[in-house]
Formats: structure tokens, C-alpha cells, sequence
């Protein structure tokens, strides 16, 4: 049941920060308000690092911000890693 649960949960926060780069960037496109870059992280950081990081290049955003380059994809190992090792 756990396991279950928690399949579902990265499902759902990747499928959040996929979409929260779309957002983001049809905001900026619109010249609207925006969504702040410390959420992005933090949606990574709880686990939708694979979705932002997928969201970055489908959407083309964020690509140019080094920051977001390197720490998503490292944020995304870190979280390997740590998935890993507790199985």
C-alpha cells in the first residue's frame, strides 16, 4: 500500500512541475505574472525534479538560467540516489 501510494505521489508532484513550466512560460510570453523561481525548486525539490527538468526542455524554459541547468539534474541524482538506497 505504501509503495503504491508513493508511485502515485511522484507521479502527481513530476506531472506539478512538468506543468508548472508550462505555466511559467506562456506567463512570460504574456508578460504576466509569474511563477516564483523558488517554487520551481521547491516542487523539485519534493520529489518533481523529472518533471520540471522534463518541462525545462519540451518548453524551452529556464534553459538559459545555469541554476536551473545544473540543479535540477542534480537535485533529480540526489534523489536517485536516495531512492536507492532505502529500497
Amino acid at each position: 500500500m505504501w509503495k503504491q501510494a508513493g508511485v502515485i505521489y511522484l507521479i502527481a508532484v513530476n506531472a506539478v512541475g512538468f506543468f508548472l513550466m508550462h505555466a511559467d512560460k506562456e506567463r512570460a510570453k504574456k508578460h504576466r505574472w509569474r511563477i516564483s523561481e523558488r517554487t520551481l525548486f521547491a516542487v523539485s525539490l519534493l520529489g518533481g525534479s523529472a518533471g520540471a527538468w522534463a518541462g525545462m526542455y519540451v518548453f524551452r524554459h529556464k534553459t538559459r538560467h545555469w541554476y536551473f541547468v545544473a540543479g535540477i539534474p542534480a537535485i533529480l541524482v540526489i534523489q536517485i540516489i536516495a531512492l536507492f538506497s532505502v529500497i
